[in-house]
């Protein structure tokens, strides 16, 4: 079974920093990429960041510069460090993750529950 739990959201004021984490439970053949996407009220889903299985890394012009993605291979963690933090990065964050559990299958997106982040004052 695998599992992704989200932690480290919170209420931040602007200027303020984060750091998200994602547990990952469950074994893999491959993870071809993990990342974050959130959502705000009354918006679409948004990817924000993510990280290949070679280590590339992409991010949402919005937090370019703020934002930073990380992995510890060897804790089965993610990490979005949120710098720099506006009123417009309140949104629920999601963790994703699209890997193959097994060699013979096709990758598959897992998800986490979401951990709300309030950026106010």
């Amino acid at each position: 079974q695998v599992q992704l739990v989200e932690s480290g959201g919170g209420l931040v004021q602007p200027g303020g920093s984060l750091r998200l984490s994602c547990a990952v439970s469950g074994s893999f053949f491959s993870i071809d990429a993990m990342g974050w996407y959130r959502q705000a009220p009354g918006k679409q889903r948004e990817s924000v960041a993510s990280i290949t299985g070679s280590g590339s890394t992409n991010y949402a012009d919005s937090v370019k510069d703020r934002f930073t993605i990380s992995r510890d291979n060897a804790k089965n963690t993610v990490y979005l460090q949120m710098n720099s933090l506006k009123p417009e990065d309140t949104a629920v964050y999601y963790c994703n993750v699209v890997g193959r559990r097994r060699s013979w299958t096709q990758g598959t997106d897992y998800w986490g529950q979401g951990t709300q982040v309030t950026v106010s004052s």
